[in-house]
């Protein structure tokens, strides 16, 4: 698992990569209310707008974390976001294809993340 400084979680499946949501970003979001996830087969960039989540809060963006290809959607948190909130390490938003998965290396890894965090 590795984790952005936009307080997204990474992990690899075969080969692609999940993109979440990190707990301590869910908690400062406070109860989710809407989520808009990204077409599937998009190409993105990183950095590029993915996604929209909606809490009573704050509304957020979701950026790709790297270039490539959005390949899968949960299309469950559309249908229920709280999910994010009731266990946001798994209530993953989209799936990504790819070139070369060394590009995580460049990403924090939990100790990173959590010293980050505080």
């Amino acid at each position: 698992m590795k984790y952005t400084k936009e307080h997204e979680w990474l992990r690899v499946e075969g080969d692609l990569v999940v993109v979440g949501i990190t707990e301590h970003a869910a908690t400062q979001l406070g109860d989710v209310v809407f989520i808009e996830l990204p077409e599937i087969e998009t190409m993105v960039a990183e950095g590029d707008e993915v996604a929209v989540i909606e809490s009573v809060k704050a509304a957020s963006d979701i950026a790709a974390p790297m270039d490539g290809e959005i390949v899968a959607v949960n299309d469950k948190l559309v249908e229920k976001p709280g999910l994010v909130n009731a266990d946001p390490m798994t209530a993953w938003f989209f799936k990504m294809r790819v070139d070369d998965l060394s590009v995580l290396d460049d990403f924090m890894d939990e100790d990173e993340y959590q010293d980050m965090i505080g």
